[in-house]
């Protein structure tokens, strides 16, 4: 009830704030307020949504605010997405997956072993060619890409004991994000996927309904499934972006100095994010060792991984479609390794 009290107020306030757009479009005494509303997420992310928020109001001498709903009051993923969509709210911060049901071109960043490394990941990231047709598919539905997070690599973690190797995932309940390309990467090596949202994933580990889980380190410590899931293998089979998104409407309610003031704060914020992500990351295993006893193992070798999940890389490479889009991606990592060389 307290949600649909809080969108309802919302979409009456995106009501009058387009009503009045034009006068806070002409007049340099008004102030104009951007919402930015998110779920839950690690404190390096929440602090670079933050430094985007003061970015955006040095930039504009104060002119702009950036006003936050955090930690899922306005909803879920899907919700915010959709309430960014109509304008209810003006940015929101997703993740790649969340983005499937809304452009397909967005479930590239689902596929395993899409990228060899992370290098690679961020030149995919920065590519100006790559990134803008994925940011502007979603233009006719409401709302574009602004910027994106790294959001790490993901790997499984485990109640029972580490995954070493295929043969280890098989039978296994494995809690996957309700993403398509999740659930089928979770089938063809041999685990049952079981989408579920990221609130659910505690009790279900505590309950036995499911085995395991893949997720970034932040998931041990930060959000507890250390306690239970005590066993961490990096296969690192997918590196899934956060993803910025702005409502269409941002862009009618600004000039066009205050627009380029946004679009500067958000790439600031992503050179912010990149930095103190990492250096979590790090304090996130060290808390997650001492607090909770979590073991953590690598997988060397992914190649039998890397076979297992093949199907479903050359069904989407022979998308006429979306094909042309993991090619690009794959077409870089062979500049990165001829750059490190």
């Amino acid at each position: 009830m307290k949600k649909k009290l809080l969108f309802g107020l919302l979409m009456v306030t995106s009501a009058l704030t387009f009503l009045t757009g034009c006068a806070q479009k002409s007049s340099s005494e008004e102030t104009i307020t951007l919402r930015f509303a998110y779920a839950s997420n690690s404190q390096p992310v929440i602090d670079s949504m933050k430094k985007f928020g003061e970015l955006v109001n040095e930039k504009t001498d104060g002119k702009v605010v950036v006003e936050y709903y955090p930690d899922g009051q306005l909803g879920g993923e899907t919700e915010l997405i959709e309430l960014t969509q109509t304008g209810g709210i003006d940015f929101t911060k997703v993740s790649a997956s969340a983005l499937e049901g809304f452009s397909k071109s967005y479930s590239v960043f689902g596929l395993p072993y899409l990228f060899d490394n992370e290098d690679h990941y961020f030149t995919v990231m920065e590519n100006k060619a790559i990134m803008d047709p994925i940011y502007q598919s979603t233009k006719e539905l409401g709302f574009v890409g602004l910027t994106y997070y790294d959001s790490g690599q993901r790997s499984f973690y485990m109640v029972d004991g580490p995954i070493e190797s295929v043969a280890d995932l098989k039978g296994k309940k494995i809690r996957t994000m309700q993403s398509a390309t999740a659930i089928r990467m979770v089938s063809l090596l041999g685990g049952a996927a079981v989408p579920m949202s990221s609130s659910e994933v505690y009790t279900s580990l505590q309950s036995n309904l499911i085995n395991g889980a893949e997720n970034n380190e932040f998931v041990l410590y930060t959000a507890g499934h250390g306690g239970v899931a005590k066993y961490y293998s990096y296969d690192e089979h997918t590196r899934v972006p956060d993803i910025v998104l702005m409502s269409n409407s941002v862009k009618e309610r600004l000039n066009e100095k205050q627009y380029q003031a946004v679009l500067e704060a958000a790439k600031a914020s992503t050179e912010f994010e990149k930095t103190v992500f990492k250096d979590a990351v790090e304090a996130e295993k060290e808390i997650a060792i001492k607090e909770y006893g979590v073991k953590f193992n690598t997988i060397a070798d992914t190649s039998e991984f890397r076979k297992a999940v093949q199907p479903m890389l050359d069904e989407y490479a022979a998308n006429p479609t979306y094909g042309p889009i993991y090619q690009s991606i794959r077409d870089l990592a062979m500049e990165v390794k001829h750059d490190s060389n």
